[in-house]
């Protein structure tokens, strides 16, 4: 895509710790635009940064601890909001 649009970039492959920690800063950088414009197309570049976090070794249970996490204290399911101290 960058090739068709004329745009100089160096291409290498990252190791594991350097993907993580671009994966971690783009997925910062992807929420702060979703937060600005709400777009369907911000979430969405949201969920292909979460998808790359997941496929990651160290992120592989995060599914067991949603499902945990879930059961004690419930879902967004219900859209129930909850105001309070911690």
């Amino acid at each position: 895509m960058l090739d068709t649009k004329g745009v100089s970039y160096e291409k290498r492959i990252a190791d594991d710790e350097e993907f993580r920690r671009e994966l971690i800063k783009k997925l910062h950088e992807e929420v702060g635009e979703f937060m600005e414009e709400g777009s369907p197309e911000e979430l969405a570049d949201v969920l292909e940064v979460v998808e790359a976090l997941l496929r990651l070794d160290e992120y592989k249970d995060v599914g067991e601890h949603k499902t945990k996490k879930r059961e004690e204290r419930g879902s967004f399911n219900e859209r129930i909001i909850l105001k309070g101290e911690k």
